[in-house]
């Protein structure tokens, strides 16, 4: 499967340039989670690089298929200089592993949650999965293997998170829309739901 990884780097590389930091995590039981880093005028890019090696399996499945099954890796981008948004990297690597420990399938519209802000004083504690291939293409990968999604994540505050629960994704990403909220301030305050 690092070959797998090899073409997901690639593929990054190719769509945002070279990374300028990097950082591992792994946790018990898991395969090795790494975050790139990539600064791109004055936005600065997070991308899990791990998530993909192994198709994501419906938890209800008897045998996980080894090759059959959706990949993706998660991309967080953020206006850099405004928070010490580098603290990110071990709540990011948390949501990429969450197929692996809890036995997710992370597709567009769910939302992540870390339990805790993603970077200090962020008014964020979870995340809205957003719909893939604008900013990075999927990768195809010789079959019967899924392609890997690159999927952008959204920062919610938590009320923003509850009422994405009861109205569903598109709802809280047309107030978004509606109210010109620029989804990659680091210290936004939330939109409002009244």
């Amino acid at each position: 499967m690092s070959d797998v990884l090899a073409l997901v780097e690639a593929r990054l590389r190719t769509a945002l340039g070279e990374p300028d930091a990097r950082a591992a995590v792994t946790f018990l039981g898991t395969d090795r989670i790494e975050v790139l880093r990539f600064h791109e005028g004055d936005v600065v890019r997070y991308a899990t690089l791990g998530m993909s090696a192994q198709p994501m399996t419906d938890p209800t499945a008897v045998i996980a298929d080894p090759l059959r099954g959706p990949r993706a890796e998660l991309v967080l981008s953020v206006r850099a200089g405004l928070a010490d948004t580098d603290k990110a990297l071990r709540p990011l690597a948390v949501l990429a592993a969450s197929p692996q420990v809890e036995g997710l399938v992370v597709a567009p519209g769910a939302s992540l949650d870390t339990g805790e802000p993603l970077w200090p004083g962020a008014p964020f504690t979870s995340v809205l999965v957003a719909e893939p291939g604008g900013l990075v293409e999927d990768l195809e990968l010789d079959e019967p293997m899924d392609p890997v999604r690159f999927l952008p994540l959204l920062p919610m505050t938590p009320n923003e998170a509850a009422w994405k629960r009861v109205q569903g994704a598109e709802a809280l990403r047309e107030r978004w829309l509606r109210n010109g909220t620029d989804l990659r301030d680091p210290m936004r305050s939330g939109v409002p739901l009244g």
